[in-house]
């Protein structure tokens, strides 16, 4: 792996990295401001397929992080581009929302409830027991079965929310197949996301809060991995895993640059 200082383009997770609850966490700002100005390729990863990223832009600014929605990779993003190279122009039965749906349209897909070459289930706030039906009959005569990300449970301020993989565990047992997931742990999702700004394994580093998805889907792509404390994953998480990240912080505040003293100058 590379060392930090070898480091030239940079994939982050979001929540628990950058910010927690709508509010940017301590160094946030400043990193993702350092790298604009220094001109380092970034991207901010996330599982969520429900919002564009033109949304998530939104969102991030209204929480003080300046992030352009080019500067955005979402697993709707990395499932729409892994189906359009599968088969280009082709169709697809979507559970989701404007995330997926979007990324769908702009990678040339049709949505299609008659014979589908995919079944793609994402993230949405609005489940319907006739759309799940028609996705398990569809699934039936032959449609393939995608889902952009495998979480059971996504978070709320009253607690969690049942997520994609929730739905897609009702589809797998009325099925009897299982989906393919593009998003995190998936490694093709940082392969994705590398193909987007032209950057090689053996000089990106992940930033991730995440044992079981950042962590290991990075070290699986080859990259330089580095876990923050400030999200999901503490040292007794950390210690129940076979692997382990090239770097623990405290959070990103740490990969900030000092500023330099006048004696430096």
């Amino acid at each position: 792996m590379a060392r930090r200082d070898e480091i030239e383009c940079w994939l982050t997770d979001m929540d628990g990295v950058l910010v927690h609850e709508n509010h940017a966490l301590p160094g946030a700002s400043a990193l993702i401001q350092q790298w604009r100005d220094d001109g380092t390729p970034f991207l901010v990863l996330t599982n969520n397929s429900i919002f564009t990223p033109r949304d998530l832009a939104a969102r991030l600014r209204a929480s003080g992080l300046d992030v352009p929605e080019e500067s955005i990779w979402t697993s709707a993003l990395a499932t729409a581009d892994f189906l359009k190279s599968q088969i280009p122009g082709g169709s697809a039965y979507v559970i989701g929302e404007a995330g997926i749906t979007t990324a769908l349209h702009e990678a040339g897909f049709i949505m299609t409830d008659t014979n589908p070459d995919y079944v793609v289930v994402g993230e949405t706030r609005s489940y319907s027991f006739d759309a799940i039906t028609k996705a398990i009959r569809l699934i039936g005569k032959g449609a393939r079965f995608i889902a952009t990300n495998p979480d059971a449970t996504g978070p709320s301020a009253d607690g969690p929310l049942p997520a994609t993989g929730a739905v897609t565990a009702m589809i797998t047992k009325a099925t009897g197949m299982e989906p393919y997931v593009v998003g995190k742990p998936n490694p093709m999702m940082f392969r994705s996301a590398m193909n987007r700004i032209g950057a090689h394994s053996e000089n990106t580093a992940m930033i991730g809060d995440r044992m079981d998805t950042d962590i290991v889907a990075g070290i699986e792509a080859g990259l330089h991995t580095i876990l923050v404390l400030t999200g999901i994953s503490d040292q007794s998480e950390i210690d129940r895993y076979p692997f382990r990240p090239d770097e623990i912080l405290n959070g990103v505040s740490e990969l900030v640059a000092a500023e330099p003293h006048e004696t430096d100058l």
